[in-house]
């Protein structure tokens, strides 16, 4: 996308782009990186140096990703989006690598995807050219009210709030979390006594689920790729050398993936 639209986050004027900088009537301004992606998370507004996602876990990830495990929630998640009629903007908040974000780009749709990990948005801006992607804080996204008709939340927050406000009234909002096997055979291997996912009904306030479902299949994995899925989750904190060693001298490694996607509308549309 040559010119995306978006707001300053100083003062919450639209920015203009020319000469590859992005730039407000307020004169706030915010360069267009060589890799195609800006940066909309002014240092006053960071809670650390470098925040989100490690260098290590993102390029885990995208390792991990690109190895398809996760393809038929992809898949599931575009058919989804073509099913309630391909609407033409579509944001994907916390969208890391652009995975799934650019899996929704069509010929008719603008397709932003924001995260607050810089090393991810570099990644994503730089292999996927059609979509939009900034650098920036969910709870403060930087669009007009209203403006997108599609929005979608991957294991990332919810901030009910500010969906709410940039969903029109004919919008809707996608949520994927974890089911109650997600990555069980590898929670067995790190903790004594692991527990399932709770998976009770997920409400945000000002939405209305309107469809739920379930989607579950197992993957195999060799050495190298068992140890990119450690990496990338939360579990690296909690990993052991014995487990280490373990999935370097397992050659096949089973493990379910098991998701929950839920359809919401506003609740006042």
């Amino acid at each position: 996308m040559d010119n995306p639209l978006y707001l300053c986050p100083i003062c919450q004027q639209p920015l203009n782009l020319a000469d590859k900088v992005f730039r407000c009537d307020n004169n706030h301004s915010f360069d267009k990186a060589k890799e195609g992606y800006v940066n909309l998370l002014p240092v006053q507004f960071k809670h650390s140096k470098d925040p989100g996602d490690n260098k290590q876990m993102v390029n885990a990830r995208r390792q991990f990703l690109e190895s398809d495990f996760y393809l038929p929630l992809r898949n599931r998640l575009v058919e989804l989006y073509h099913s309630f009629g391909a609407k033409p903007t579509v944001l994907d908040a916390g969208c890391g690598e652009g995975y799934y974000t650019n899996g929704h780009k069509t010929d008719n749709n603008q397709v932003y995807g924001v995260d607050i990990a810089k090393n991810a948005i570099k990644i994503a801006a730089k292999k996927y050219k059609n979509c939009a992607f900034s650098v920036g804080s969910i709870a403060q996204l930087p669009f007009s009210d209203g403006f997108f008709d599609w929005l979608y939340s991957i294991y990332a927050p919810i901030k009910a709030e500010e969906f709410s406000r940039l969903l029109n009234n004919d919008g809707y909002l996608v949520t994927v979390t974890p089911g109650k096997d997600h990555l069980w055979e590898l929670k067995q291997q790190i903790y004594q006594t692991p527990k399932q996912h709770n998976i009770e009904k997920y409400d945000i306030d000002g939405f209305e689920m309107i469809e739920q479902e379930h989607l579950n299949y197992t993957m195999q994995f060799n050495n190298e790729q068992s140890l990119s899925l450690l990496a990338m989750t939360p579990f690296a904190f909690k990993t052991s050398e014995s487990l280490l060693d373990y999935l370097q001298k397992c050659e096949i490694f089973s493990c379910q993936a098991d998701f929950l996607i839920r359809v919401y509308k506003k609740a006042d549309a």
